[in-house]
């Protein structure tokens, strides 16, 4: 009767210490895995954001005819949680314009992206030099026929 008992199992504090540190772990893990999903749904936000934006300068820059003002408008049916406001202003330049394109959320109004750059107007010598050009490039394919 004098021998000490030796116990093979683990006590109840053992395992409340136990699953306590498990509880803590899982909950961290879960919110690193949520912070991670948020933050790439907004990157995906911006990225379709942004590259709406620069469509938008680039049209604008092969349509070439610059007018000071804003234009608004939607990003259609593909995209409906997007809207957009381009806007065109004069520098101290001739011919030279500061353009801004600002992508909001259609839902909230929160801008999501911004982009902005400088385009000159293109002259209408330029397109005469280009009609020119291909009139005298027709003439020298039809003469070799």
């Amino acid at each position: 009767m004098g021998r000490p008992r030796h116990n093979a199992g683990f006590s109840l504090i053992e395992v409340m210490v136990a699953v306590l540190i498990l509880g803590i772990a899982l909950a961290g893990l879960t919110h690193g895995i949520t912070t991670a999903l948020e933050s790439s749904k907004e990157s995906q936000w911006q990225t379709t954001a942004a590259l709406f934006a620069s469509g938008q300068i680039e049209t604008l820059r092969a349509e070439g005819d610059l007018e000071n003002g804003e234009t608004t408008g939607d990003c259609g049916t593909d995209l409906p949680a997007y809207r957009w406001k381009q806007t065109v202003t004069d520098t101290d330049i001739t011919g030279l314009h500061e353009v801004s394109v600002v992508v909001e959320n259609a839902a909230t109004g929160q801008m999501i992206y911004e982009l902005k750059t400088m385009l000159f107007e293109t002259g209408d010598d330029s397109t005469s030099t280009k009609s020119s050009t291909k009139d005298k490039s027709k003439k020298k394919k039809s003469g070799t026929q």
